[in-house]
């Protein structure tokens, strides 16, 4: 693992706040498969995403590939976007959370 890809599995690490379990439980809902762009009609691009992190997740850093840093690196910068992008009031049940959370992370927590 080169230093670049260590700070990246740290800061997803920071930004990922689900459980693997957590987030399996999440993307197996109505909410989660509601929202996000999808291609093509079928599974949207986050969704598809909260499937791979969960095995991000659940692999070992040893077995880590180029292209899961790559991934988790998206995934940092997806939620840094969103999060600026946070709308008022009450946002527990609202697509701006629910998106949020196909990509790992619960703004509640």
């Amino acid at each position: 693992m080169s230093g670049d890809d260590a700070e990246v599995a740290a800061e997803f690490g920071k930004v990922v706040n689900m459980t693997p379990k957590e987030l399996d439980r999440w993307l197996e809902t109505d909410e989660s498969r509601s929202v996000g762009q999808k291609d093509g009609g079928g599974e949207s691009t986050g969704h598809e995403s909260g499937r791979r992190i969960v095995e991000l997740l659940r692999a070992q850093k040893s077995d880590l590939t180029e292209q899961d840093y790559a991934h988790m690196n998206k995934v940092v910068g997806y939620v840094h976007r969103h999060l600026a992008q946070r709308p008022s009031g009450d946002v527990e049940d609202t697509r701006w959370r629910h998106s949020l959370m196909n990509w790992g992370h619960d703004p509640l927590k």
